[in-house]
């Protein structure tokens, strides 16, 4: 019986200390997220009370909604361009500032520089630089005697130039690369110059096997990121140039706070989920192929 008592008491002063926990995760995640789901299931502006649909807003969503699939699919291209040129340029850049050289620390610093700029500021800059007139872009090229780019004005360059801007804030991607090459072990360098490996099998065959859990994680950050664009075609584009710039994110926000269906923006934003979900699956499930780990020469 006092064996039962003492162990009560652990298990009551255990739950007592994880109370905070529990009442933090019911109250902020839980409790937003079922009832999320019930209103996806309803017809509501925001204001009037919730009137229950059941599914006609998933099946008018992926029926009769005009603009749902040019947005997933521009979302889909979106993700597909800015998240492997990050991943490349990062690691590049990495590679570049990881040598020993002078001042190598004031170049690491200019790369990180632009992530500390606030995302409305630095986007305000770049609708200036793509400005068609008289913007910086356009003005460079006219120097050079090339011809002028449409950037943000074109249906088939408005997307990629919202890529690009991505890549000019590539610094905190570069950081966290740079981490994973400075815990590289030099004796692998060491021995690959012994064996008379050029730079290029080096680079091949040590540096990306090595840092693949740092690209790893990136990738996975990216996607989930890219997926939840906002900014870029907020302050941009406004979704256009007829729509090709109309992410899902985008999307929902219009649908919610332009078209007050919240309702119908909460159910978009589920299948945001679930896609993203899906994706993030489907790379920790293949991620064996290509990331190693140094635990796995143990086994």
């Amino acid at each position: 019986m006092g064996f039962n008592k003492r162990k009560l008491r652990g298990w009551a002063k255990g739950y007592l200390f994880i109370l905070p926990s529990i009442i933090g995760f019911s109250v902020f995640v839980a409790y937003p997220l079922l009832s999320s789901l019930y209103y996806a299931l309803t017809e509501w502006s925001g204001y009037d009370t919730p009137r229950f649909v059941g599914f006609d807003n998933f099946k008018y969503m992926f029926t009769e909604d005009p603009a749902f699939w040019p947005s997933v699919r521009a979302t889909l291209y979106f993700v597909i361009l800015s998240v492997p040129s990050s991943l490349i340029l990062g690691l590049l850049l990495a590679m570049l500032l990881n040598k020993s050289l002078p001042g190598i620390k004031w170049f690491r610093t200019i790369y990180y520089l632009p992530t500390v700029v606030p995302s409305i500021a630095s986007l305000t800059l770049w609708l200036f630089i793509y400005q068609p007139q008289y913007g910086l872009a356009n003005s460079l090229l006219r120097l050079l005697g090339l011809p002028e780019g449409t950037w943000l004005t074109s249906e088939k360059t408005a997307l990629p130039s919202l890529v690009l801007i991505g890549l000019w804030q590539v610094g905190s991607g570069v950081i966290i690369f740079l981490s994973g090459l400075q815990s590289v072990p030099q004796e692998l360098y060491e021995a690959a110059e012994v064996d008379g490996a050029v730079r290029w099998r080096t680079a091949l065959h040590i540096t990306i096997p090595m840092v693949t859990p740092i690209l790893f994680l990136q990738l996975i950050l990216g996607i989930i990121g890219a997926f939840q664009a906002f900014n870029q075609v907020q302050v941009l584009t406004g979704g256009g140039p007829n729509f090709s710039t109309s992410l899902l994110n985008f999307k929902i926000y219009n649908d919610a706070f332009g078209g007050r269906m919240f309702g119908y923006a909460i159910a978009e934003v589920w299948v945001l989920f679930v896609i993203i979900m899906i994706f993030t699956a489907l790379t920790y499930r293949y991620s064996n192929r290509f990331v190693y780990y140094e635990s796995d020469n143990a086994r």
